[in-house]
Formats: structure tokens, sequence, C-alpha cells
């Protein structure tokens, strides 16, 4: 049995069914998509954000000079950070306070990671229209509830940073963070 061949319009012997321009067109198309990607992936790479951006991403804080009923105030992303060293009995008042008569219901348990209940970590800024609540240095005003009062317009949180009193719409924000260990807290 003799092989069929057949010419086309061009007089390229097409073979298997491919032909010489199937071939250079593939090739073509190849090319340029390798060459966009050259061109795309550098303008893609420079939204993202710079090394300095990212070296406040996250921070890492020892928590072993905070005392039993301190707070301190930290910077994290430009913004204020409040940790505050929970005692006791700010812990039993927070898990005593009817959580269905919050405005924002959050228990204790919900704001702090398991096993670290003392330790409640909250990022610094009124829900209400941005201030800085006073509270978490010594000789702040902490508002009728003991936790933080922010002066701008009379938001009063408990020790568990929960709106109690005044226009704020939420409690204070509670930043994704855990534990290292014992005394060093990465938040971010």
């Amino acid at each position: 049995m003799a092989t069929l061949e057949h010419t086309d319009t061009a007089g390229e012997v097409a073979e298997g069914g491919v032909r010489r321009r199937d071939f250079i067109n593939i090739a073509a198309v190849s090319f340029a998509g390798v060459g966009a990607a050259t061109v795309l992936l550098p303008l893609i790479n420079q939204m993202n954000p710079s090394a300095d951006v990212l070296a406040l991403a996250s921070i890492e804080v020892d928590l072993s000079a905070i005392k039993e009923g301190q707070a301190i105030k930290t910077i994290f992303r430009k913004q204020p950070l409040f940790i505050r060293h929970l005692t006791g009995a700010e812990i039993s008042a927070a898990d005593k306070t009817d959580v269905a008569s919050l405005r924002d219901p959050q228990t204790l348990e919900e704001r702090t990671v398991g096993g670290k209940k003392q330790w409640l970590i909250t990022m610094g800024v009124c829900t209400h229209l941005g201030c800085v609540p006073l509270g978490a240095g010594s000789g702040e005003i902490k508002g009728e509830f003991g936790g933080y009062f922010c002066p701008c317009h009379g938001s009063h949180y408990d020790t568990a940073a929960r709106i109690r009193k005044g226009p704020a719409p939420k409690n204070l924000e509670v930043p994704k963070y855990a534990f290292k260990s014992d005394t060093i807290v990465a938040v971010g």
C-alpha cells in the first residue's frame, strides 16, 4: 500500500496533520506570552509593600516587665496598641458582666487567647471617631468602668475594652496575635 502525502496551497508537505505554519504560530504565541509575563511581573511586583511597611506588619512585645494591673502603650502599624495585664478582680468583673446587656456583646474569652486570659491586647483607637482613649498610662483617667476613657466624646470602656457608655459603636479592636512563649507575644 502506498502512503498518501498531500501538498497544501503553499507547497508545504503536511505530515501527520501538523504544518510548518501551525508550528510557527504556536511558537510566536508562546514567545509573546513569555514576553508579556516578563513585562507584567515587575509592574505587579512594584505594587507590593516596601520593606519598611513589611517591618511594621508585625511586632514582638516582651510582657515580662508588665506587672499585674498595669497597662502599656506601644505602636503597631503606626497606631497605638494597648497591652493590659488583668488582675484576678478585673477578670472576675469582666466575667460577671451580662454580655447580653452590652452594645457589642463579647466575652473576655472571645477577646483573649485561650490559657492567657490575663493578657488583653487591643488597638488603642476609639471606634467612634478614632481618638486615642486614656487608661493605659499610669495616672490616666480610666472611665466609669475602670478600663479606658475616650476624652474626645466621652466613650467609657470596661477592663475588657468593651464599650459600656458613650457614642462608640463597638469594642476596642483586638488585633491578630499569638504567644511565642510565656513572656513574648507576636502581634500581627
